[in-house]
């Protein structure tokens, strides 16, 4: 029996790239469910997947109260997921970025022993399209720096098109996961490194987007930057602690 499989798509007004995004993936994998999770997108987008869910019964579709960060919508998707009891569950942003013909990939990374796999822009056989050289630089120089700092081997931590097995999102504390942007992603990677758990790159192709705005800006890299700086201090902290004879720095009482 296949693994019941669901891809979290969280919205906010994409009401131009959601309806071929649905298109391409119910026709690339068609034995999957995918949830939308809309926060409340003033264009309607949410109103649209009602209506596409009601004539389509593999589609389901998540409302939540005004924007809340992407963190959050995913959280929510794994919660409603699991609660389902769904075997694998799949992150996709909906701009039309990640390849739905490139699911299988993912999917196979997972029944074959994978806790976590990550499409990846940054290994060998992963591409970028129609990304300018300043973006470039971002992503890998942020990469870059989130492995050194956080000393995790992922090389593409930031990236979003993803596949956990049930298993890995029950290890997972998520309770304790408040990330809300883009750091986000890089949050899960590492607390699933950290938990011991099975995390495998597979090479992707990412496509900007051609329709709707882009919800990347400056202060989200901010955020993800100071995030990831704050939690490699705190790592490295605790590995001198670790290191550090018992009682040391103990007040000496006479």
């Amino acid at each position: 029996m296949s693994a019941r499989t669901v891809v979290c798509v969280p919205t906010y007004d994409e009401i131009e790239s959601l309806p071929p995004l649905l298109d391409r993936l119910f026709a690339a994998r068609p034995d999957v469910d995918v949830l939308v999770v809309d926060d409340g997108s003033p264009d309607g987008t949410g109103r649209w997947a009602d209506e596409r869910a009601a004539a389509e019964p593999r589609l389901h579709v998540l409302h939540r109260s005004g924007k809340q960060g992407l963190g959050a919508a995913y959280l929510a998707g794994f919660a409603w997921a699991l609660g389902r009891g769904y075997d694998v569950v799949c992150e996709m942003d909906a701009d039309g970025s990640h390849a739905p013909e490139q699911l299988g990939g993912l999917l196979a990374a997972v029944a074959g022993g994978a806790d976590l796999a990550i499409g990846s822009r940054w290994v060998p056989g992963g591409e970028v399209r129609n990304w300018p050289w300043t973006r470039r630089v971002l992503s890998r120089g942020g990469n870059t720096y989130t492995r050194l700092v956080l000393g995790i081997g992922v090389r593409d931590a930031t990236a979003g098109f993803r596949a956990f097995s049930a298993h890995a999102l029950r290890t997972l504390p998520l309770a304790d996961v408040a990330s809300a942007g883009y750091c986000f992603q890089v949050d899960l990677a590492w607390r699933a490194s950290r938990c011991g758990l099975r995390v495998v790159e597979v090479p992707i192709t990412f496509v900007e987007r051609e329709a709707g705005a882009s919800k990347m800006s400056g202060g989200i890299v901010r955020e993800a930057l100071w995030r990831v700086t704050v939690w490699g201090v705190r790592h490295r902290l605790q590995q001198v602690r670790a290191l550090l004879p018992a009682g040391r720095g103990a007040p000496v009482r006479g």
